[in-house]
């Protein structure tokens, strides 16, 4: 009964939408019907500035990380800790406070991660930093994530978890179609220019 309540209670937990509520209590905005119309850390950031923003991904990221981390607490099972991870992702990303709508899980995957493989994280967040600071789209280093993570988690012998990281990943990449569609395309909207444009702005 505890394990079935605490997956009850990850769900409520990821279905709280902190963006929203830190948006609309603190900069008087409501990001469904600004920017990108999404709840989630970047449109946050967008609407109400970094600072903002930053919070916005502490608050995701650690409702995955205290879902998991508790999860972990309670059992030793890796598919159970798995079922924790992605029913405090999918309350997220289907919230029943927004009527099943929500962010594009990013955040709460890095907190999930935090917990169960700290170091293959690390190193695919820093790549994925990379992606962002080189491109300009925070969608790309999103999606450079969650492909590298799989890959790091098998390298570090943390392959217990490659199933869960690659059903993250497929959400992610469902999640993110729209994104997708637009940088094949070259309409997507940069989070900042990037270092090789401006680059070439400086060499014009």
């Amino acid at each position: 009964m505890i394990l079935l309540g605490w997956l009850i209670v990850a769900y409520f937990l990821g279905a709280t939408p902190f963006g929203l509520l830190i948006a609309k209590i603190f900069c008087g905005v409501d990001p469904r019907n600004a920017g990108s119309h999404n709840i989630g850390t970047t449109n946050v950031a967008r609407l109400c500035g970094a600072g903002w923003g930053i919070v916005t991904l502490h608050c995701d990221v650690g409702k995955g990380a205290l879902a998991v981390y508790v999860a972990t607490l309670l059992s030793s099972n890796s598919c159970y800790i798995s079922l924790v991870a992605l029913t405090v992702l999918l309350g997220h990303v289907y919230s029943c406070f927004l009527a099943f709508k929500g962010g594009k899980a990013v955040a709460t995957t890095i907190g999930i991660f935090a917990v169960l493989a700290f170091w293959p994280l690390l190193v695919a967040a820093h790549i994925c930093m990379l992606v962002i600071f080189r491109s300009g789209y925070i969608s790309l280093g999103s999606l450079t994530l969650v492909t590298l993570l799989p890959i790091f988690l098998v390298l570090w012998g943390s392959s217990q978890w490659v199933p869960l990281a690659l059903l993250i990943m497929i959400f992610v990449f469902w999640r993110h179609r729209e994104n997708i569609v637009r940088l094949l395309r070259g309409t997507e909207k940069p989070w900042v220019r990037s270092r090789y444009s401006q680059q070439k702005t400086e060499k014009i």
